[in-house]
């Protein structure tokens, strides 16, 4: 996916060193079984080192999500009324897609771990929760005065989530094998197909300071079933508007 925010800065050697020693140790003795004491011992620095940079056991197997939330919210930050809501939440969702897709061994071994450990299963909900709040802000924010708009926003920030993380899970479920990227892609266009409405698209074509109709008028004429549901009639629009 292509994103406009800054390269990450380089992680300090340490940091890696007692992700590397943490899970070395998870893998031989298991979570709970392993002591941050144990961690730093292999990784050969003290305990204060640890928690400069982890405040907890759990936050080392979860190293790079504060992150990625951070990129994540500056991301939806940086836009603007030239971008259509939903696909700029899809596109915010793929830069945690990057962040599991640039180490997919260390990804497969974390979601092993978090399968066994009820706590960091409990951990990464927490996680994925903020995640979903980054969204439905902002999403909140671009709906801000129309009808159900907070309702709006955070079912599509949900549903954003739900989509990601179904594709996701089934990649690691895979050990990282095949196109991860082309599964989020796929379950990312179908939250788009449902939520995206033909409204904020033309909003963006038009320009917020209301430019007005292109040379050839801009105008759509949708034949459809009298007893279409609307809902079939929005998708067929959206794809005739897509289209032009």
């Amino acid at each position: 996916m292509s994103s406009s925010s800054a390269v990450p800065a380089a992680r300090p050697p340490i940091r890696d060193a007692l992700v590397a020693a943490a899970f070395r140790l998870f893998l031989e003795r298991g979570f709970e079984q392993t002591t941050v004491d144990d961690i730093v011992a292999l990784a050969g620095v003290g305990r204060r080192s640890f928690f400069r940079y982890f405040p907890s056991k759990e936050d080392v197997v979860f190293p790079d999500h504060e992150g990625c939330l951070a990129e994540m919210t500056a991301f939806l930050a940086a836009s603007g009324p030239e971008h259509e809501p939903v696909r700029r939440v899809c596109d915010a969702a793929r830069l945690v897609l990057r962040m599991y897709a640039e180490n997919p061994a260390f990804s497969v071994q974390r979601y092993r771990l978090t399968r066994q450990v009820p706590g960091l299963r409990a951990y990464e909900l927490s996680v994925v929760w903020r995640y979903e709040r980054a969204l439905a802000e902002y999403l909140r924010g671009r709906f801000a005065g129309r009808p159900d708009g907070t309702l709006r926003a955070d079912v599509i920030a949900a549903a954003v989530v739900a989509a990601h993380n179904n594709a996701l899970r089934s990649w690691l479920r895979s050990d990282g094998v095949g196109d991860a990227g082309a599964a989020v892609d796929h379950a990312l266009a179908y939250v788009h197909r449902t939520y995206a409405r033909p409204a904020d698209a033309q909003a963006v074509r038009s320009g917020a300071a209301g430019a007005g109709p292109g040379p050839d008028g801009d105008v759509v004429v949708l034949v459809s079933r009298r007893d279409a549901p609307l809902w079939r009639v929005v998708q067929e629009l959206e794809t005739v508007l897509d289209r032009s």
